[in-house]
């Protein structure tokens, strides 16, 4: 769930309210009750883990490729 940023256009209460991205904005200010509007913030990446990143055989690594038991400079079957 993302953290929106609001700020209140009576008091100049900045605060952020984390919410679902299909709740209804807050439309007034915990403080003062006036009325606030949401702020385009920055934000943050999303991180997606991918379970088969890093996985696939490469030559001249740790990992072995094309079938043999030792790593290698150039793929065997490339040869």
């Amino acid at each position: 769930m993302p953290t929106y940023e609001y700020l209140c256009e009576e008091c100049g209460l900045r605060f952020e309210k984390f919410q679902k991205m299909s709740d209804e904005a807050v439309r007034n200010c915990p403080s003062c009750s006036g009325s606030v509007r949401r702020l385009i913030s920055g934000g943050a990446a999303a991180i997606v883990k991918n379970p088969s990143a890093g996985t696939a055989t490469r030559c001249g690594n740790a990992q072995t490729c094309c079938g043999r038991d030792v790593p290698c400079d150039v793929r065997p079957c490339d040869v």
